[in-house]
């Protein structure tokens, strides 16, 4: 039986259960509400990130719980706090990442007045989480961290908030610890997986497809082992190309914003669709298009964690409740007949991905954000990690850098821009040996810019580079299609994005060329501080081999 502990607070119990629970970083904003928390955390040996933005704070949390598959931690106050973190928490829900948000609550004699920067945490964040709570008995501190724990990690992944009134938090708890929280893994069944080499076995052109969550290095290196043995090819969705080699031979590319057309046509003429882990979900559908909807008119194999996922938007021939890693497994297990026919579809498909994306487009202005990535590709590091958030610059990175190694592409599906300034911190902090790049437009940038003060702070020497065209790029695209040539609430005034890096104490340099940026680099790694490298580009190159003239003219000719 347990002996009670009867000397803490319920402040230093709490964070006791996160040290419990293997948690090595928290990211906060610091708030009155809950200053026994922070006072515990500074006798404990995790690692707390002080930010200047609440969203940032739980975005930086978010990038650590979508690299590690634990729950990344925030604290964030009460009020203005938690809805600025609103942000991060949405990331996590669509993204299924494992999070959980603690956000300072008023005291509760006074709840239920709209006492100062009081919320309904419950209404305010029910529909974007998991499970939203507020810990009204410090005796149930352990019981409610651990719950938060598992909720966060098993199933589909995602956000729990917990709400904190101040008054509780200094009370003593007489609460026994915890254990540590353990994934809860699902694992396929014999008839399903005796089904779907059945599938399998009568398909001709068949397509896997790998997504969600929930992976590890060994489930991809298993599933590139299934491949390289019989053949089959292999597709991932939107923002997931870390889940398998992008020059493995049996890689067919990604299904994302703007996708390869000849994948997209391969995934139309499959007979068998195996979509692993993801929710095939409008992006990586092409607007729910790629399916119909709610009977695909192909075979289509669904496998997902969470149960209440399968026959939510398509139903599935064959529906396998399982952990991504738990079903790579028992697949990697199957008795396979390798095919000629698989294997000549995924040599074509990969040549077809290469010749995709090995070569940079021409575009307007002098400095080619293709060429950019490329030089990237070919120089960096293979373990380096890119953090992004959202923009048309994006299209960039998706199609010429190649990610190599598992999980070094942190970056939202749910296209949330600022996030790629949080996410890098977050990565320096977890792995402080290796290179963190952090690619921005310039809209996406100065939405989380200020938490460039933090890595100085911290002294965390990320490399961030800001795609400077002057305009909200991906809405004045849209715009020129829908209402071309009235131009509206799109253009933007920049600072001196170097001048700004030096202002915090970074290092800055601006290329105007594409020749130049390789030297800018260099001496931005050199440096040895976070470095802010300003790219001048040219607001007609919009996408990939398109212009934003182009697509005004096209629109004009078609009115």
């Amino acid at each position: 039986m347990h002996k009670p502990l009867t000397s803490r607070t319920a402040a230093q119990a709490l964070v006791d259960q996160l040290v419990i629970n293997g948690v090595e970083h928290v990211f906060c904003v610091p708030g009155e509400s809950f200053l026994p928390v922070l006072d515990a955390l500074k006798a404990s040996p995790i690692t707390v990130t002080v930010c200047r933005h609440e969203g940032g704070a739980a975005m930086m949390a978010e990038a650590i719980g979508k690299a590690t598959g634990k729950p990344g931690i925030c604290f964030v106050t009460r009020g203005p706090g938690a809805t600025n973190a609103s942000a991060g928490i949405h990331v996590a829900r669509q993204d299924s990442t494992p999070l959980i948000m603690f956000v300072g609550q008023v005291e509760r004699s006074v709840r239920e007045r709209e006492a100062f920067q009081e919320l309904d945490y419950r209404a305010v964040f029910g529909s974007m989480t998991k499970w939203t709570t507020e810990l009204d008995d410090a005796d149930r501190v352990t019981e409610m961290v651990s719950r938060a724990f598992f909720t966060a990690t098993s199933g589909r992944p995602g956000p729990v908030v917990i709400a904190l009134p101040k008054d509780v938090l200094s009370e003593r708890s007489s609460a026994v610890n915890a254990p540590a929280f353990t994934q809860v893994e699902t694992s396929p069944g014999a008839e399903e997986m005796t089904e779907l080499a059945a599938l399998l076995a009568a398909a001709e052109r068949p397509l896997l497809v790998l997504g969600g969550s929930r992976w590890n290095p060994a489930a991809r290196e298993q599933i590139e082992e299934f491949a390289t043995r019989t053949g089959l090819p292999i597709a991932t969705s939107y923002r997931r190309g870390t889940m398998f080699d992008p020059l493995h031979p049996c890689y067919a590319g990604d299904l994302g914003l703007g996708p390869n057309p000849k994948l997209v046509a391969r995934f139309k003429s499959a007979d068998l669709i195996v979509m692993i882990g993801g929710r095939l979900g409008e992006i990586p559908s092409q607007g729910y298009k790629l399916l119909d909807s709610p009977a695909p008119q192909v075979k289509f194999v669904h496998v997902h964690p969470g149960a209440e996922e399968l026959g939510r938007v398509y139903r599935p021939e064959l529906a396998i409740h399982a952990s991504p890693i738990r079903f790579i497994a028992a697949l990697s297990k199957l008795d396979i007949a390798p095919s000629a026919e698989w294997r000549a579809a995924a040599e074509a498909a990969h040549a077809e991905y290469l010749a995709w994306t090995e070569t940079a487009t021409p575009q307007p202005g002098d400095v080619n954000l293709g060429e950019v990535m490329t030089w990237l590709r070919d120089n960096a590091p293979a373990d380096t990690i890119l953090c992004n958030g959202a923009g048309n610059y994006a299209s960039w990175i998706h199609r010429f850098y190649r990610f190599r190694n598992y999980m070094t592409h942190i970056a939202p599906t749910s296209a949330s821009m600022g996030y790629g300034m949080p996410a890098a911190i977050a990565m320096q902090r977890l792995h402080p040996e290796r290179l963190v790049l952090s690619v921005n437009g310039d809209g996406d940038f100065l939405m989380s810019g200020q938490e460039f003060a933090i890595a100085v702070q911290y002294k965390l020497p990320i490399v961030v580079a800001i795609a400077d065209n002057g305009m909200y790029g991906t809405i004045r695209m849209h715009q020129e299609r829908e209402f071309p040539g009235r131009v509206s609430a799109t253009e933007l005034h920049n600072p001196d994005f170097a001048a700004y890096a030096r202002a915090f104490g970074g290092f800055g340099a601006t290329v105007e060329k594409t020749a130049d940026f390789a030297e800018a680099f260099a001496a931005a790694r050199a440096s040895g501080m976070p470095s802010i490298i300003h790219l001048k580009i040219d607001p007609d190159a919009i996408l990939p081999g398109a212009t934003l003239s182009g697509i005004k003219k096209a629109a004009l000719e078609k009115a």
